[in-house]
């Protein structure tokens, strides 16, 4: 709601900023790709460092899966296909195609 001030001029109604809702990009797990293969995809397209990276890969295979980034939808669509198009790791034969990813509301 507005407010008038002395000078009869209303001043606008102070509203909190609003932030677009922020969503999970979840790494999904397979027994198709290498830790090498997971480590070097997570340091490509998200920039962590080996030992994240690393961390991350662990954490995917021990549970099936892993948030490997949170942030507004539009970038995480982006990110997730990004997993998506990434490609077979070349290091297994029966390697087909990529790894799966999805994204999720952060709540």
């Amino acid at each position: 709601m507005a407010d008038t001030h002395e000078s009869g001029v209303l001043a606008p109604a102070q509203t909190k900023p609003q932030h677009a809702p922020l969503w999970h990009v979840i790494l999904l797990d397979d027994d198709d790709h290498t830790y090498d293969y997971v480590i070097e995809m997570l340091q490509k397209l998200f920039h962590y460092n080996r030992q994240t990276a690393y961390r991350m890969a662990v954490e995917v295979d021990a549970t099936g899966r892993v948030i490997v980034d949170t942030t507004v939808r539009e970038r995480a669509e982006l990110k997730r296909d990004q997993i998506h198009a990434y490609g077979a790791d070349w290091r297994l034969e029966r390697c087909k195609g990529s790894m799966s990813a999805v994204i999720e509301p952060a709540e």
